[in-house]
């Protein structure tokens, strides 16, 4: 109980502090109509007001928690409205992208600690593919896709894998030249191949830094996933539902589906997390 008490705490402050904005940032509507009607604005009818309003500025926690609730439970899986459903979908190109972008990352990584050309050629760049803002080249490769008769999970995957290779790229470089010195001594001594020197020596040494990498890689692929609904308009996935409920003004909406891709983000890190814990104690590497 001690150790949740500061967690605790800190929620309660967010939770305070998120009803005093969504009071001071739903206000003005309230004032608005009171100056219509030419009536006078009390301190109850503000608190209570700014709290049930349709379009809110910045929803109420608890209107959010309703969303999330409506969305979640309140609907069949398969419905349009439900962010079960659309979840999903977002997961498919998730998981899609992930997995291309963590083979990606992997192969490049293998070459660039093996060849000296690679790593002068390709991390550069590599880091340069990064500095140029996702938003650009997402709706880029849809169209481009698109014009060539892909569309659906794939232009989505691909945008995902774009942002979770890098990570996955990085920290395996770094896991794959983590052995010193004396180790790879000790295996030339011992005539070990380059095979055998990857397999039983740099691959192991390398498992720490990947998994802490898809952690962040996975989460970056989610992003790309939400991401590569925008620009297509499409109808499903929590990108869309982000997008619908921007078009229409339903801010309770869009909180809705924030929190449930913040939810279904926590969630795959913590299942990266638990294969890690796994993987790292059936090779005696536990911490």
């Amino acid at each position: 109980m001690k150790a949740l008490l500061p967690i605790l705490t800190v929620l309660a402050a967010i939770v305070v502090l998120w009803y005093g904005a969504a009071v001071w940032l739903n206000s003005q509507w309230i004032y608005d109509q009171a100056a219509r009607a030419g009536t006078e604005v009390t301190v109850t009818q503000l608190l209570s007001e700014t709290m049930v309003q349709d379009r809110p500025v910045l929803p109420a926690p608890h209107q959010v928690a309703q969303g999330l609730w409506d969305g979640l439970a309140g609907q069949k899986i398969t419905s349009k409205r439900s962010l079960v459903y659309h979840g999903w979908i977002t997961l498919s190109a998730t998981m899609a992208g992930f997995a291309l972008g963590t083979g990606l990352g992997i192969l490049l990584a293998v070459g660039i600690v093996h060849s000296r050309a690679m790593d002068m050629s390709v991390m550069p760049w590599a880091i340069a593919s990064q500095t140029v803002p996702i938003l650009a080249i997402a709706p880029m490769v849809i169209v481009v896709l698109a014009s060539l008769g892909i569309k659906g999970l794939l232009p989505k995957a691909i945008i995902a894998a774009y942002l979770s290779f890098f990570p996955v790229l990085v920290g395996m470089v770094k896991g794959l030249r983590a052995p010193e010195g004396q180790q790879l001594d000790l295996l030339r001594t011992y005539n070990a191949s380059g095979a055998a020197t990857f397999w039983k020596l740099r691959l192991p040494s390398s498992m720490p830094y990947l998994f802490a990498s898809l952690k962040v890689g996975i989460a970056a692929a989610l992003v790309g996933a939400i991401v590569a609904e925008l620009p297509a308009g499409a109808t499903m996935g929590l990108g869309a539902r982000l997008l619908s409920g921007s078009y229409y003004g339903q801010t309770i909406q869009i909180w809705a589906a924030l929190f449930t891709a913040a939810a279904l983000a926590a969630s795959l890190v913590m299942i990266v997390g638990v294969i890690e814990r796994v993987t790292l104690k059936r090779m005696g590497m536990a911490r």
